[in-house]
């Protein structure tokens, strides 16, 4: 095989030029929030909480997640009964609930 002998040249930097300033047309579209994916409060009532009893899973057994949380939640609160495998999603969710409230957290 044959080498190239050719070397690298140094590259070359075109003169900067800098860019006229140009103001940016004025638009007629209402302002955007910071976060366009945050509902406002006159947005109305948000699809991101539901009643647990509305859920489409809710009949399925709980996550692993409620499982260990709600497992946790029980033996801070003292009530190891509050803690019931055979639960589903919507009534693990809502004991869950409960037993924030008894814990403060």
């Amino acid at each position: 095989m044959a080498r190239s002998s050719a070397k690298a040249s140094p590259a070359k930097s075109a003169p900067s030029k800098s860019a006229p300033s140009m103001s940016a047309p004025a638009s007629s579209a209402p302002p955007r929030s910071a976060n366009p994916k945050q509902a406002s409060a006159s947005d109305g009532p948000s699809n991101r909480i539901k009643d647990p009893q509305d859920w489409v899973t809710g009949e399925e057994p709980m996550t692993g997640a409620q499982a260990s949380y709600l497992k946790t939640l029980s033996e801070e609160a003292h009530e190891p009964e509050a803690f019931d495998p055979a639960l589903d999603k919507a009534d693990a969710s809502l004991r869950i609930d409960e037993l924030k409230e008894k814990t403060g957290r």
